[in-house]
């Protein structure tokens, strides 16, 4: 099954995402290509483990889901998602037996070495969600990467490297045949935790699908902005929207863009496409500004993509508030 961003729960657990085969372990991939590693290495258990692979491309995640439907592992799910928001916000605290990264990209270039996976802090945040004694295993043709990768678990305090052949099934993976055809060879190590950090989920949600459009609701980011003055109608609104953007500072940095307002022929009402980063999560999402029956302003988030609720999705809808208070709207309430 093909999971999107809002359809886990945050965190989640095995019992919900694998409610027939809850009690076995479960194993995260990371970056999985075109999905055959996994149908391989699955058959080196008695029952096949609970499988959750992320990966950040498209076709690569439509070629892996046939793969496992081929093979009959129904309790296998895919998502398309970057790997460290994914590990640290759905997989609760020790849920884990592995975690598989194959062929990582090794980013080379010297300026590039933050973009690497494996370093210290990533680590820590695996161990946290490992069970102790579970393992990082990594298979990777690039010796340099090896070396980095190795001297960040011993740098992370929580993991102990274990050098190893690697799983038969990954010597069959689509970077493994490309390698072997440049007669190079590849390392393997398992990471094995030894300890569990404390490494906390931060605040977001899914957004809840029990609530009506055009309602306020406190689960939902909202603003509810007075009767607009005489002076200034809906359609002025609509028509002087320009371009904003903001950027937090903090833990956890962000941008929000609104890059464009669209009208409804259907209602008083026009929406706001966000474009919202944090960290390595992107989400375009939807904010409706709504002119309702008592002539109020309703500025909600849309349920529309399935969007997850974040402390910068929030400030999306703040920023169109903003916006809206700075072209003459008065705020009545905020909900957010």
């Amino acid at each position: 099954m093909i999971y999107r961003l809002g359809e886990f729960h945050f965190p989640d657990a095995a019992a919900r995402l694998y409610p027939d085969t809850a009690e076995r372990p479960w194993a995260l991939e990371i970056g999985f290509g075109d999905g055959r590693f996994w149908p391989q290495y699955a058959q080196t258990f008695g029952a096949a483990p609970n499988y959750l692979g992320v990966e950040l491309s498209g076709v690569s995640l439509l070629k892996a889901a046939r793969r496992l439907t081929q093979a009959g592992l129904s309790n296998a799910h895919l998502t398309k998602l970057p790997a460290t928001p994914l590990l640290r916000e759905v997989v609760s605290a020790g849920a884990l037996s592995q975690i598989i990264v194959n062929f990582p990209d090794p980013w080379p270039k010297a300026e590039h070495e933050d973009h690497r996976l494996l370093r210290a802090d990533f680590f820590r945040l695996a161990a946290s969600r490992l069970q102790v004694g579970g393992a990082v295993l990594l298979t990777t043709d690039h010796d340099e990467y090896f070396d980095f990768a190795c001297r960040e678990a011993e740098k992370s305090g929580v993991m102990r490297v274990e050098r190893a052949e690697a799983p038969a099934a990954a010597a069959h993976t689509k970077y493994a045949l490309k390698w072997q055809g440049l007669g190079l060879s590849a390392q393997h190590a398992r990471f094995v935790a030894t300890a569990q950090p404390n490494y906390p989920h931060t605040d977001i949600q899914p957004f809840p699908q029990d609530i009506a459009d055009h309602l306020e609701d406190t689960r939902v980011p909202h603003a509810i902005l007075e009767r607009l003055p005489a002076t200034l109608t809906f359609d002025d609104l609509f028509a002087q929207f320009q371009r904003q953007t903001q950027r937090g500072t903090g833990t956890e940095p962000y941008t929000v863009v609104l890059l464009d307002a669209y009208r409804s022929l259907r209602r008083n009402e026009f929406t706001v496409l966000a474009h919202v980063v944090e960290g390595e999560l992107t989400q375009e999402v939807l904010v409706n500004v709504t002119q309702r029956e008592g002539g109020t302003v309703l500025v909600r988030l849309g349920k529309f993509g399935g969007p997850i609720i974040t402390p910068a999705v929030k400030a999306a809808v703040d920023t169109l508030t903003d916006w809206l208070v700075s072209q003459g709207a008065k705020v009545q309430h905020l909900g957010y």
